[in-house]
């Protein structure tokens, strides 16, 4: 690799983490390539970017933002997984996969400006995601609805049932 594309990727690598919600750093040294494709499937599925990438070049494209505190996480193979959507998403995957293969190293991450170790990925990772966020705040908008309607078909149908009940008590009396 050259010198210009050397400087291009340290220049891709600094664009896509200023604007990553969160980044998560692991090794899946000594799992199989198979495997690992399967992981980089996985986190295509939840719109979380995994890269591997060369750790003199991270440190190059951390220097001097918000990310620097975390250079010292790379030593050895690293990857990289953020996510531009949702910051809890690349916790989650990396979580999961890491339960199956123990061989897969989480080191830590990042998430505004604060520094996170393996707990706290595994803590990132039992927040809700974007879209189960959404999706309980619109249970909450159709609750209220839906229970105000209840509530206002509540009284005619009791009248209507004790109506029926003294019906069917007029006619066994008569």
């Amino acid at each position: 690799m050259n010198r210009a594309e050397k400087e291009e990727l340290v220049a891709s690598i600094r664009s896509d983490l200023e604007t990553a919600k969160s980044v998560v750093l692991g090794s899946h040294t000594g799992i199989d390539v198979n495997t690992v494709n399967e992981l980089r499937a996985e986190f295509r599925a939840n719109n979380v970017t995994y890269r591997v990438v060369k750790n003199t070049l991270a440190k190059l494209a951390l220097k001097d933002t918000d990310y620097e505190v975390i250079s010292e996480m790379f030593t050895g193979p690293t990857a990289i997984a953020f996510s531009t959507e949702d910051a809890v998403s690349p916790a989650k995957v990396i979580k999961e996969f890491a339960k199956e293969h123990k061989k897969f190293e989480v080191r830590g991450g990042f998430l505004d400006g604060k520094v996170l170790d393996a707990a706290g990925v595994d803590a990132l990772a039992e927040m809700p995601t974007k879209d189960e966020m959404r999706a309980k705040v619109l249970s909450l908008f159709q609750a209220v609805p839906t229970k105000f309607v209840r509530t206002l078909n509540a009284a005619p149908t009791e009248f209507l049932q004790i109506l029926t009940a003294r019906k069917q008590d007029l006619e066994e009396s008569a």
